[in-house]
C-alpha cells in the first residue's frame, strides 16, 4: 500500500496536469507495486480536494465495460470516476478542444436516479427501479498520463480518463424501451466511425450502474438521488481533433451533437 504522503504527492501531480493540460508519467512504472485500492485512494484524494475547491459532484462514469473497450486499451476490468457539474455540456454545445488532453469520443447511455442507490448486493432491477429516465450520452474522454502501457491501476488513478460529458437526445423511462436494444451510430465530420448496441455493456447498461453500486459499497460510499451515471461506451473510442464535429444517432431516443474548437 503506498503511504498516505505518496498518495497526496501523486493526487497533487494529477490535479496539476489537468490544470496545465499536460501528460504525466506512467504511475506503474514509478510504483510498481502499486494496487487497485491504493489508485482509488489517489482518485478520492484527487476528488476530495476538487469539492474543497469548489466543484460540484453530480454523478460517476464507469469505463472499461465493455468487449470493445476492453480491447480497445487491454485493459479488462471495469472501473469508475467522478463526474463534476462543469464536465457536463448541453446537447449542441462547442467545446474547447485543449481544455483536455488525448481527447476521445465514447457512445454512452446515462442514467438519472430518482432514488439513492447503494449496497453490496445491488442488483439490476434495483438499478432500473431507482432510475428516473435514461438518455443519450457522448463522454469525452481525457488522460491526464502517458497512454502507452497503462494499467487499470493508471487509469483508475486518473479519474477513468474522465474528460466531459454531453447530454441529448430524448429522455425515456428505464421499462418504456429495451435498454439492451438501444443502438447509435457516431459520425465524426459526417462520417460513421463506429456503430454499436448497447447490450455490449456487460449484457444491459444497468449492469454497468449495479456493478458501480456494489463497487462504491467497498469503499463505504453510494450513489445519491439525482446523481447522473454514464453506464459505459458501446462503441471503441474515436479520436477527436479541433475542428471536428460529432453526432450520435440513437433513433427514436434522438441525437446528440457536438463541435471541438
Amino acid at each position: 500500500m503506498l503511504s498516505p504522503e505518496t498518495v497526496t504527492a501523486i493526487a497533487d501531480e494529477l490535479a496539476a496536469a489537468e490544470r496545465d493540460r499536460t501528460t504525466v508519467p506512467l504511475l506503474t512504472a514509478r510504483h510498481p507495486g502499486m494496487t487497485v485500492e491504493d489508485s482509488y485512494a489517489v482518485q478520492n484524494e484527487w476528488r476530495r480536494r476538487q469539492v474543497a475547491a469548489g466543484r460540484r459532484l453530480v454523478g460517476r462514469k464507469i469505463g472499461l465495460t465493455s468487449k470493445v473497450m476492453q480491447q480497445a486499451t487491454g485493459i479488462t476490468e471495469p472501473d469508475y470516476g467522478a463526474v463534476f457539474d462543469d464536465m457536463v455540456f448541453e446537447n449542441g454545445s462547442v467545446v474547447e478542444h485543449a481544455r483536455f488532453s488525448n481527447v476521445r469520443i465514447e457512445v454512452e447511455l446515462a442514467f438519472v436516479l430518482r432514488e439513492p442507490l447503494a449496497g453490496a448486493h445491488t442488483s439490476v432491477f434495483d438499478v432500473l427501479r431507482a432510475t428516473e429516465y435514461v438518455v443519450p450520452a457522448l463522454e469525452i474522454l481525457s488522460s491526464r498520463l502517458e497512454k502507452a502501457g497503462r494499467t487499470i491501476v493508471d487509469t483508475i488513478s486518473d479519474n477513468a480518463a474522465m474528460g466531459g460529458m454531453v447530454l441529448g437526445g430524448n429522455p425515456v423511462a428505464p421499462d418504456a424501451v429495451d435498454l439492451r436494444w438501444v443502438s447509435a451510430l457516431l459520425y465524426r465530420n459526417e462520417t460513421i466511425e463506429e456503430t454499436g448496441v448497447a447490450a455490449a455493456v456487460l449484457n444491459h447498461p444497468a449492469t454497468g450502474v449495479a456493478w458501480l453500486a456494489r463497487k462504491l459499497a467497498q469503499h463505504d460510499d453510494g450513489l445519491a438521488a439525482g446523481d447522473v451515471v454514464l453506464a459505459g461506451s458501446f462503441t471503441r473510442p474515436v479520436w477527436i481533433e479541433p475542428g471536428d464535429t460529432v453526432l450520435a444517432d440513437y433513433g427514436r431516443l434522438g441525437t446528440i451533437s457536438c463541435r471541438f474548437r
